[in-house]
């Protein structure tokens, strides 16, 4: 019973140590615009998550052009103000003084 146990611990941690090298394959790593290469061979400058390494992109633009993307020009409306009506006296014939709806 314990050897099946042991197994199923060690198969968990397998798994678990399997889940943070499938994040790190879906991590955009876009190339670096630089005029120098200090990275080994067959490697070139990327940024991935805002810090510089050597490594291969995965995506075919650099990061400032991916946020250099121009933003909607929105109108703009001229906003109208409106004024609440003003409250309407009720005076009944027979009482004192006048109350406002």
């Amino acid at each position: 019973m314990r050897i099946v146990t042991t197994m199923i611990a060690a198969g968990a941690m397998a798994a678990a140590s399997l889940l943070p090298m499938q994040a790190a394959a879906d991590a955009k790593i876009y190339a670096y615009p630089t005029s120098v290469n200090y990275c080994p061979a067959g490697l070139q400058p990327v940024t991935i998550a805002g810090v510089i390494c050597c490594g291969v992109p995965n995506q075919s633009v650099t990061y400032q052009q991916v946020m250099a993307h121009p933003a909607p020009v929105r109108k703009q409306v001229k906003k109208r103000h409106y004024r609440a009506p003003a409250p309407k006296a009720n005076c009944p014939i027979g009482t004192k003084g006048c109350t406002f709806d």
